[in-house]
Order: C-alpha cells, then sequence, then structure tokens
C-alpha cells in the first residue's frame, strides 16, 4: 500500500496526454447489459449485491482482455467501494483505473476525465484529499476544453473539488467552488435534489469555520425549499438525497424539517419493495 501512496500522490499530467487509443478489441464485453443489470439489483433493492456483481464483471473483462469494459467497470466499482468504506479495494481501483488511463492516452478525452474525475472524488473520500486536488484541476481543464461551462457535469465536479479544498484546509476555495456548483446547477432544469446537497455543504463549511457564523441559516433554508419543489419527482433519486440531507438538518436543529424528511424517504423506499 505504501508504494500505491507514492505512486498516488505524484500526479503528473503530462502522462495523460497523447492519442486516444482506438484499437479494435477482439473479444468485448456487453457493457450496457452489464449495467442495465447493475441497475435492475439497485432498482430492487439490492444494492449491496452490486459490488460483488461489478467484480465479476470486471474479472471477465480483464480474461478477455478488453480494457474499455476494465475502465467501465472499475469506475463504477469506485462508486461502491465509497459506499461501502472498503478503503483498501478503492485505492487499488484508483491505481488501476488511472493507470488504464495513461496506457490507453484518454487523459485529455471526456470519458477519460470523467473516470479521473471518479478517482479523485475516491481519494478524497479516503483521506488523500491534498493529493486529489491535482487531478481535479486536471479534470477542470479537459471539460473547459470540451463542454459548454454549463454542463451539468461541472456541477459534480465543483462540489467533489470544493469538499477536497475543505478538507485540506482552505475554506476559501472550498466556498468559490460551491458557489460555482450552485451557478451550474441553477442554470440546469430538474437540478433541485442536487442544489439541496450542495446548500447543505455549503453550511457544513461555514459551520467548519464558525459556529454562529450568519449565512448557515440561509444555506439551510435554500436547502429545504429545494427539497420542496413541487415538480421534484419523489422518486429513489430523491430518497437518496434526502438520506444525505437528513444530517445536517438535524445538526443544524431543524429537527421537524429532518423528520418530515425521514417519513419521506420511509415512504419512498417502502414503495419500492
Amino acid at each position: 500500500m505504501e508504494e500505491y501512496m507514492e505512486n498516488c500522490c505524484c500526479f503528473d499530467a503530462a502522462q495523460y496526454t497523447g492519442t486516444p487509443d482506438s484499437s479494435h478489441i477482439a473479444d468485448s464485453v456487453d457493457v450496457p447489459k452489464v449495467l442495465a443489470g447493475l441497475d435492475a439489483l439497485n432498482n430492487s433493492g439490492r444494492e449491496a449485491d452490486g459490488e460483488a456483481y461489478l467484480e465479476e464483471a470486471l474479472s471477465d473483462a480483464c480474461s478477455r482482455g478488453d480494457w474499455r469494459a476494465e475502465i467501465s467497470f472499475l469506475s463504477e466499482l469506485l462508486g461502491q467501494y465509497r459506499k461501502s468504506g472498503n478503503r483498501d479495494a478503492a485505492l487499488r481501483c484508483v491505481e488501476k483505473a488511472m493507470s488504464l488511463i495513461r496506457i490507453h492516452c484518454l487523459g485529455q478525452t471526456i470519458s477519460g476525465a470523467t473516470v479521473l474525475l471518479n478517482a479523485a472524488t475516491t481519494m478524497k473520500c479516503f483521506g488523500l484529499a491534498k493529493e486529489s486536488l491535482p487531478v481535479f484541476r486536471h479534470v477542470s481543464r479537459v471539460y473547459a476544453e470540451h463542454l459548454d461551462p454549463h454542463d451539468y457535469r461541472f456541477a459534480g465536479l465543483y462540489n467533489n473539488m470544493a469538499l477536497s479544498f475543505g478538507d485540506a484546509g482552505d475554506p476559501s476555495s472550498a466556498e468559490r467552488y460551491f458557489r460555482l456548483a450552485l451557478q451550474v446547477l441553477e442554470s440546469c432544469p430538474n437540478s433541485e435534489n442536487d442544489c439541496a446537497v450542495t446548500w447543505c455543504n455549503l453550511a457544513e463549511l461555514y459551520d467548519s469555520v464558525d459556529h454562529v457564523d450568519p449565512r448557515i441559516e440561509p444555506c439551510m433554508e435554500h436547502a429545504w425549499a429545494a427539497l420542496n419543489t413541487p415538480s421534484l419527482p419523489r422518486d429513489g433519486y430523491h430518497a437518496f438525497t434526502v438520506s444525505k440531507c437528513i444530517p445536517a438538518f438535524d445538526y443544524f436543529g431543524y429537527f421537524l424539517y429532518a423528520e418530515e424528511l425521514r417519513r419521506r424517504a420511509k415512504e419512498i423506499y417502502e414503495k419500492r419493495t
């Protein structure tokens, strides 16, 4: 693990250049079919089975020599390992995914940068916030070259960059990126769930510096308003979002709001089973 950590921390953007590999893969995996199977597990309430399912799919892709499928499944596994808290497996997955991006010269493509974003988010999740920031900056440059400034993908990038800056002890930069994320989200339709999470994150950032910061209350009220947008579907993603926001409402003393959100999430999950 020490060797891995040294490699991971020394991110060199120059290694992620070159003409993307477009070689044919003779024995390719049906990636959409595998991901549809993952969705079926999640939609049936079997999210916990997703990790083993993806590990099996990854093993199959490796045995076939389908590196494109490997990258896809590694990226999905990063999210699974974050949920399960499996640090060692997650960091091995980061190393492998970044290695494949380098080898196949995908670092300056949107798809490759998105995998790097997922890797950086995982690094931050497991205590490597400072080390994740050069990776986030690289993704930001690639996105800026290829995407509209209001593209929804910038919101995820900025939110995760903000969290890393916060963990790295730079609250000023963290606030800036949370605000940038909100600018993107507020220009996109049906973004209220993600807006709510961002407002909660911003409130927690202000609290980390000053427990009586007067900006905390407006942030939480904005989050509550976003979650109660009349047109917002009460679906699985809403329940997931609500579950992410409840701890902030509890922490800041919005107990009635938190209780209402618990009831709402419970109703949504019961309808799915």
